[in-house]
């Protein structure tokens, strides 16, 4: 497909320490085929980042030397990690002074609560995993149960899994759709679950109540990380 005209499109996506890998890897797969455009993966030091599985990803850049300006802004989300970036000055403040200038902020999974930690989903709608769907409106943004949530420029996936969706409406946005549907074959890209429990609906209250009682403490710390500071 031909390169759209002007200056390629500059792409910084956040990484962090026990992020979630797939939450970065799968819409960076998408992001990474659009025509014109640069994919920086964005660190607080250029050594290899372990996200949550023990996969080590190596960032392309640091906060110090990313680009002043990015056009599309993305943070990934994670559990335990997410909850310390949550309170990472540094990566916060990377994250509001890129996102001032971005003309797409994103994010994925938890991802949502370190924008709303940063104070850029305030007055947004958005979404996030379903277990720390109760912590949005706690940045001030209101919680929408859906896969994929567009919001002006604002463009939030539930969790992990849904990075993938994100990718694509992103393509679809910056590149038209036939350009995500190519994408999307090019990925093979057809959902078809061997379990059917991907949603506390499809998962019945049960193992939906088992999931909750293990991230409870994680829920709980990042609860503590958007609570508005002491006077």
């Amino acid at each position: 497909m031909t390169p759209p005209p002007g200056p390629p499109l500059q792409i910084a996506m956040v990484m962090y320490p026990q992020m979630t890998a797939l939450d970065l890897v799968g819409p960076q797969l998408f992001l990474a085929g659009l025509t014109n455009a640069v994919v920086h993966l964005v660190a607080a030091t250029a050594a290899p980042v372990a996200t949550d599985t023990g996969l080590a990803i190596v960032p392309t850049t640091t906060f110090a030397d990313a680009p002043a300006r990015v056009d599309v802004l993305f943070v990934p989300g994670g559990s335990v990690g997410t909850a310390v970036a949550m309170r990472d000055p540094a990566l916060l403040g990377f994250v509001q002074t890129r996102g001032a200038g971005a003309a797409w902020i994103t994010s994925v999974c938890t991802g949502a609560l370190v924008l709303g930690a940063a104070g850029l989903l305030r007055g947004y709608r958005a979404t996030t995993h379903w277990v720390a769907h109760e912590l949005l409106p706690l940045a001030g943004a209101t919680a929408v149960d859906a896969r994929v949530v567009v919001d002006r420029d604002r463009v939030t996936a539930a969790g992990v899994s849904a990075g993938l969706d994100l990718g694509l409406v992103l393509a679809a946005t910056l590149r038209g759709d036939d350009y995500a549907r190519a994408l999307a074959l090019n990925a093979e890209y057809a959902p078809a679950p061997p379990v059917r429990a991907g949603t506390p609906v499809e998962a019945g209250a049960p193992l939906t109540a088992i999931v909750r009682e293990m991230y409870a403490p994680v829920v709980a710390a990042m609860r503590t990380a958007l609570a508005p500071p002491s006077p």
